[in-house]
C-alpha cells in the first residue's frame, strides 16, 4: 500500500546535514561538516594502510522532510573506507520523504570501500536515496548497501512505506552500472521479495574484477540466499535473508574476501 506523501511538513522540525572530505597525497585536504551530519576519522590504521571515515547522523535517524548530503573524494592512489557509526533508522513520515544523496569521486588508482551499516525501514517510513560514483579508469570501488524491512524485535511487519533507491556508477565518464529500486509497500510474491526481512547489494568495480567470479561465489556461506554475476570490470552480488543477523552473517565473508581483511571495526561494536 502506497503512502500519501502530499502532507505539508513546513511547520515540523526537520534535520538537514551535509558533510564531505577529500584525501590526496596521503593527507586530509578538505573536511566539511554542517548540521546533523558529521565525519569522524578514528586514529587507527586500517588493513593495508586504508584510512577510515565514520559518518554520524546526530539526528538519530531520518524521517520525512529530512535532507542529508555526503561528498567523498579519494585522490590518486588513496585508499579510504567509509562506514557509519550504527544502522540508520528510517522513521514513520508525517509527510514527504527523507532525501539522502551520496557522491563518491575516485582518482586514478584510488580505492573507496563504501560500507555503511544497515538501513532499517520502519512502518510508514519514506526514503529517497541516491548513490552517485565517478571513478577513474584504474580506480576500485567496493560498495555494499543493506536494507532491513521492519523491526523484528517489535514484531513489526511492513505494510506501508515508500522507498526509492538509485545507483549510478561511472568509470571514465562511461556509465558502467545503473539500477533503481522502487517499493511502495512490501512485495510478497515469489518474483519479488517473497516476504524476506532483509536484502543487500554488493558491488566490486575494479579492472579485471570479473575474473574473481568463482572466488566470490565460493566466499559466500553455504545456505545463504545469494548470487553473484559478472561483467567486464564488475561483480554484482545480491542477498536475501530472513533477518538482519542472517544477512550480515552472509555478507561479512564476501566483504572480507573483497577487502582481504575484516569489515570496518565499528561493524563489530
Amino acid at each position: 500500500m502506497a503512502l500519501d506523501l502530499s502532507s505539508s511538513v513546513r511547520a515540523l522540525p526537520r534535520s538537514h546535514g551535509s558533510a564531505g572530505l577529500s584525501r590526496d597525497r596521503g593527507r586530509l585536504c578538505r573536511l566539511h561538516q554542517q548540521g546533523c551530519l558529521k565525519i569522524l576519522m578514528p586514529r587507527i590504521q586500517c588493513m593495508r594502510g586504508r584510512s577510515e571515515a565514520v559518518v554520524v547522523n546526530t539526528a538519530g535517524g531520518i524521517t520525512g522532510g529530512d535532507r542529508l548530503a555526503l561528498d567523498i573524494h579519494a585522490g590518486r592512489g588513496e585508499s579510504l573506507t567509509v562506514t557509519t557509526q550504527a544502522a540508520e533508522r528510517i522513521y514513520r513520515s508525517a509527510g514527504g520523504a527523507g532525501q539522502v544523496s551520496n557522491l563518491l569521486t575516485l582518482g586514478e588508482g584510488a580505492r573507496i570501500d563504501w560500507l555503511p551499516q544497515e538501513t532499517i525501514l520502519f512502518e510508514g517510513s519514506a526514503l529517497e536515496r541516491r548513490l552517485s560514483v565517478d571513478m577513474a579508469a584504474g580506480a576500485t570501488l567496493l560498495a555494499a548497501e543493506s536494507l532491513v524491512f521492519g523491526r523484528a524485535a517489535h514484531g513489526e511487519t511492513l505494510c506501508r512505506f515508500h522507498l526509492r533507491d538509485h545507483w549510478r556508477i561511472r568509470r571514465g565518464e562511461r556509465l558502467i552500472h545503473a539500477e533503481a529500486v522502487r517499493l511502495d509497500g512490501m512485495p510478497s510474491g515469489p518474483a519479488t521479495l517473497a516476504g524476506v526481512r532483509a536484502a543487500a547489494t554488493v558491488i566490486l568495480a575494479a579492472p579485471g574484477a570479473e575474473h574473481g567470479l568463482d572466488a566470490a561465489r565460493a566466499a559466500i556461506p553455504q545456505g545463504a540466499e545469494a548470487g553473484v554475476s559478472a561483467l567486464p570490470g564488475l561483480l554484482v552480488a545480491r542477498f536475501l535473508a530472513p533477518s538482519a543477523q542472517a544477512l550480515r552473517a552472509a555478507l561479512v565473508p564476501l566483504i572480507a574476501h573483497f577487502r582481504a581483511g575484516p569489515p570496518p571495526r565499528v561493524w563489530q561494536l
